[in-house]
This record gives structure tokens, C-alpha cells and sequence, in this order.
């Protein structure tokens, strides 16, 4: 009896714990990059570019408000932009390759992070 009442309890704080994390939707960065939408930046890469996934990482959960472009997916989108390689950037009509930092990011933007 004991024991089902155990199991019941840390049953019932693991899903209070999931459901926290869960509905912690809101990333570090969720202005910067709901900025950079709006501002018509996108990113162009691939699932599998480590570059891509590094850039993806330094956004964290603010990632999913970034304009991206798979170019497996959207292979022509990219090759109307003039992308080259993974990532690249497109801000105010120009490609940018490569890792972009914030503090770059938020210059040719305007956005700040």
C-alpha cells in the first residue's frame, strides 16, 4: 500500500516537471530572431551542416522563430538566392556565409540581441 502511494506520488511530480519544461516555450533570444523576421532575414543550410546545427544551438529554443530555408527541402528557393554553401545568411538582398555572430547579426539587421 505504501509503495502504490510512492509510485503514485513520484509519478505525479515527474508530470508536473514535464509539463513545466515543456510549456517553458520561451527562448532567450525570442525578440532577436522574431526581429530578424520580421526584417525578412533567412537562414539557408541543411539538417546535416554541423555549421548549420551550431548556429541553430546558439539560438536555442529562439531558433524556431528564424526564418530558415532547409535547401534539401527547398533546393530551388536556395539556388534563386544565390546560396552556395551552408549557412548563409540573406539580409536586405545580400548573401552572407558561414557562422554569423549575434553582435554581426544585429549589425546588418538593425535588431538587437
Amino acid at each position: 500500500m505504501i509503495l502504490g502511494k510512492l509510485i503514485f506520488y513520484f509519478l505525479g511530480i515527474f508530470m508536473v516537471l514535464l509539463v513545466i519544461n515543456g510549456c517553458s516555450g520561451q527562448g532567450k533570444y525570442d525578440d532577436f530572431a522574431q526581429c530578424l523576421t520580421e526584417k525578412g532575414v533567412k537562414m539557408y543550410g541543411t539538417e546535416w551542416c554541423s555549421h548549420c546545427q551550431n548556429q541553430k544551438k546558439a539560438f536555442g529554443k529562439s531558433f524556431g522563430y528564424v526564418d530558415f530555408v532547409d535547401c534539401d527541402v527547398d533546393k530551388n528557393e536556395c539556388l534563386a538566392a544565390g546560396v552556395t554553401s551552408y549557412p548563409t545568411w540573406r539580409i536586405d538582398g545580400t548573401n552572407y556565409r558561414g557562422e554569423q555572430h549575434f553582435p554581426r547579426l544585429a549589425q546588418l539587421s538593425g535588431c538587437s540581441t
